[in-house]
């Protein structure tokens, strides 16, 4: 069995990152298990947990007007998972929830706020890390609205 420290350093985003690095995101880390149907956090609550996705799938919803709530995208295996403990004013834009059976590794966004403060070759280096997962699902969203209004002037 692997342990946190291996599981973190195999994961696509801190792939090829520095030892001393990964040991700085170890130290707070820990395992977590997801129930299919259990949300991991609310729209507005304290972000403050930064989730490595190991197995299952966490859909990101939003409030719907119309029915509720919308399915913003789905994450799985080998995404990352939570950049609002990042940013002011440190609360979640959306709501995770758990589509099947769910393996993550937490890492405490406090914790990761603080060392990147003293220490920042590894601010830097995680702030470069994170800038990526940004940018991508910012371009998925992109897409996905393209699509959507490509589909709207169809069916007018």
């Amino acid at each position: 069995m692997k342990t946190l420290k291996e599981t973190i350093a195999e994961h696509p985003i801190f792939h090829g990152m520095r030892r001393e690095h990964l040991a700085l995101l170890a130290e707070r880390a820990k395992a977590g298990t997801f129930n299919s149907g259990e949300t991991l956090f609310r729209e507005g609550e304290p972000a403050n947990e930064f989730y490595l996705i190991e197995s299952g799938q966490i859909a990101l919803e939003t409030q719907a007007a119309a029915d509720g709530t919308a399915t913003v995208q789905t994450l799985g295996p080998g995404d990352v998972l939570g950049w609002s403990w990042l940013f002011a004013p440190f609360v979640w834009h959306f709501r995770a929830v758990a589509v099947e059976p769910t393996s993550v590794v937490v890492l405490s966004g406090a914790h990761l706020l603080a060392t990147s403060e003293n220490n920042h070759d590894f601010g830097y280096e995680l702030m470069k890390r994170v800038a990526q997962i940004v940018i991508r699902r910012l371009q998925a969203t992109r897409k996905q609205l393209l699509a959507l209004h490509v589909e709207s002037l169809l069916n007018d």
